[in-house]
């Protein structure tokens, strides 16, 4: 389905119905706004006679029309769930040791726990929670064979509020004890 093959008439339909298969092939542009969008743009319908075809988005920009601020046909790839999670992810990898952080680096991307955890569960195939234990145990393993610090020291540098829930989650994640891993490597 190369945009040599494509009528003005499909670019059209493909542009009504928002179908995302058309992305990449042609952009089209609104000679009433002065915006350009990819066909699986959600905004409202322009009318027929104010819509331009254009090949790439640079043919549109050179048309004089700017980018939609809400399908980005300006950018390569488009994908604000997959951007959120990213973040979400991002935060969790920079702050996992410092919970209060955190939590206040979390909320400042504007999220509900529930929409970050959906988020980064479709992206990720686990929650914010089982990646952050992650995160920390793999700190733990790390400070288990390298430094002499004491257990508790360890689960409280790699994140863990306490001592029990440090052994709960490592045993889970490894099979073995912090101890029984430390005493292996």
């Amino acid at each position: 389905m190369s945009n040599m093959n494509l009528t003005d008439e499909e670019k059209w339909q493909a542009s009504l119905t928002c179908n995302p298969a058309y992305d990449g092939k042609f952009f089209y542009g609104v000679k009433t706004t002065g915006i350009f969008c990819r066909p699986s743009c959600k905004s409202k319908s322009p009318k027929r006679e104010n819509v331009l075809f254009f090949d790439t988005a640079e043919q549109a920009a050179e048309s004089g029309l700017r980018p939609c601020k809400r399908c980005r046909p300006d950018l390569l790839e488009f994908q604000p769930l997959k951007d959120s999670a990213d973040k979400i992810k991002k935060v969790c990898d920079q702050y996992f040791t410092d919970r209060s952080r955190l939590k206040e680096e979390l909320a400042q991307l504007g999220l509900s726990r529930n929409r970050m955890i959906q988020l980064f569960q479709d992206q990720y195939q686990k929650t914010p929670s089982e990646y952050l234990n992650q995160l920390r145990i793999n700190s733990a393993k790390d400070l288990l064979a390298h430094t002499n610090n004491s257990i508790l020291q360890i689960s409280l540098q790699s994140g863990f509020e306490s001592l029990s829930t440090f052994y709960a989650q490592f045993r889970k994640l490894t099979g073995i004890s912090p101890k029984e891993y430390r005493e292996k490597h």
